[in-house]
């Protein structure tokens, strides 16, 4: 099983490269249409117009709000989509990476599947605290359903520190502080549990 994900996790970097390489042809072809660098009246400038502009209308208009040029909306596009391709091989390698965990912990028997369970809740902690850090960063994130979460996943373990840690000008620590104690904690958890297999 390991195997065929593996297999599988190779096709979809291979397909996702490709598909940027492919990506990035029709970019420079519609940036050449839209700069002028190609007639006006040649098939791929038609081509473009008709098939691939409108494809593109999305993210032209946050371009353009954006104060952008309309000639910028295929490298946009371009670098979404990359942006995309990488989150898409980060879940698959986190998705391999569990299931080897899960394979690796079943085999040990109650004491594995224990330690997976506190390895996941650990992980999943230290996730959220990430995702809070990064959405107190960009506000407008905040209140999206994939963001909410993690506050309160967070709220027990940041409440308390901020009333203990001084504050450093507009700096919060307790996300820091709390961030190095999830570590040690899951550290000192796992390896106790280590002792008893």
């Amino acid at each position: 099983m390991p195997t065929t994900l593996a297999t599988l996790s190779s096709a979809l970097r291979l397909v996702l490269l490709t598909g940027a390489v492919v990506m990035a042809a029709v970019a420079a072809a519609d940036w050449a249409v839209r700069t002028r660098k190609l007639s006006p009246f040649s098939g791929v400038s038609r081509f473009m117009r008709s098939r691939v502009d409108p494809r593109l209308a999305g993210i032209e208009r946050m371009v353009v709000r954006a104060g952008g040029h309309q000639s910028a909306t295929p490298w946009w596009a371009v670098l979404a989509y990359m942006v995309v391709a990488l989150l898409a091989l980060a879940l698959v390698d986190m998705g391999l990476s569990l299931v080897g965990e899960l394979a690796v912990a079943t085999s040990a028997g109650a004491v594995g599947v224990l330690w997976l369970a506190i390895h996941w809740t650990f992980g999943i902690l230290i996730l959220a605290l990430i995702v809070r850090v990064a959405t107190s960063w960009l506000p407008q994130f905040a209140g999206r359903w994939w963001a909410s979460w993690s506050y309160g996943a967070t709220d027990w373990m940041l409440r308390p520190l901020r009333r203990m840690l001084p504050t450093v000008g507009p700096i919060d620590m307790s996300p820091l502080v709390a961030y190095f104690g999830l570590v040690l904690a899951r550290w000192l958890v796992e390896s106790a549990l280590m002792g008893f297999r």
